[in-house]
């Protein structure tokens, strides 16, 4: 599948209400991104980063959630996944032609 067609599909399933369209799935990606930042913390913690199968699927499944977020946010802004991923490799592909893939800051 791609992008465009998970978003649809995706859209699908965003039942929230339309006065909170931005601001729900913004709240829920950062809450399903510290999931996954969680369990990598419990990795470290636990198993010294030893990941086995069943960590592997557990984290998986939680990009998924922060994937649906991202692509709620996405279609709450007009935009398309496909033209996100376009605009973001093109930004990396600058960045590494200018010398500027390391550092910090939007506009380097």
């Amino acid at each position: 599948m791609e992008f465009n067609g998970y978003q649809a599909k995706a859209k699908e399933t965003a039942i929230y209400p339309e006065r909170y369209s931005l601001l729900y799935p913004v709240v829920g990606l950062a809450g399903e991104a510290g999931e996954v930042a969680n369990k990598v913390q419990k990795l470290m913690r636990d198993k010294g980063m030893a990941l086995d199968d069943s960590d592997r699927k557990s984290i998986a499944s939680e990009l998924g959630d922060v994937l649906w977020y991202v692509s709620a946010i996405a279609s709450d802004i007009g935009y398309d996944l496909e033209g996100i991923v376009q605009m973001n490799l093109e930004k990396l592909k600058s960045r590494m032609e200018r010398g500027k893939i390391g550092g910090s800051g939007d506009n380097r």
